[in-house]
């Protein structure tokens, strides 16, 4: 397994949209593999293919505190249940460093793949649907920090924009 690089706002690659998973193989088995590695390691409870790169409808979440409830949506497709709004503090290994309250629909019923191409459903609330939505926005090309107001998202754009320079 390998840890992946994990693009930062505001590159631009962030916002393309992701394209359907039609192949299900050893490659597609180990980009899963390297991308759970990565998010555990950055840490992190999800991940899109789209922050690694790969403009594909993957998803990893893994929302346990033992890091051992490990979770992928392929091609998912969300229907909201629930549209009373929930905040949580969100926080994005794309931008790194900053969190932010984002008000969410409560649940949601995810109809996706898993790693061997099966078919599921699932409906969940709380953390579980905040993270769903929030990892899907991703193969989307939207960002958390879409739902700020246009200030304060400019502010966390420009500091890690200077970070990035600073680091280089």
């Amino acid at each position: 397994m390998a840890i992946l690089d994990i693009l930062e706002f505001p590159d631009l690659r962030l916002r393309k949209k992701a394209s359907p998973v039609t192949e299900f193989n050893e490659t597609l088995s180990k980009t899963i593999d390297d991308m759970f590695e990565t998010m555990y390691e950055a840490p992190g409870i999800g991940l899109a293919a789209t922050q690694i790169n790969l403009h594909k409808q993957l998803i990893v979440i893994d929302i346990s505190d033992n890091k051992d409830e490990p979770l992928v949506f392929i091609n998912p497709q969300i229907e909201i249940i629930d549209q009373t709004p929930e905040e949580y503090d969100e926080g994005c290994l794309s931008v790194p460093g900053y969190y932010e309250t984002v008000a969410r629909p409560r649940m949601v019923r995810v109809k996706a793949l898993d790693r061997n191409g099966q078919a599921f459903e699932m409906e969940t609330d709380g953390l579980l649907a905040t993270c769903i939505q929030h990892e899907n926005d991703h193969l989307n090309g939207k960002l958390f920090v879409d739902y700020l107001s246009s200030l304060k998202r400019e502010r966390i754009r420009s500091k890690l924009v200077k970070a990035h320079k600073e680091s280089a």
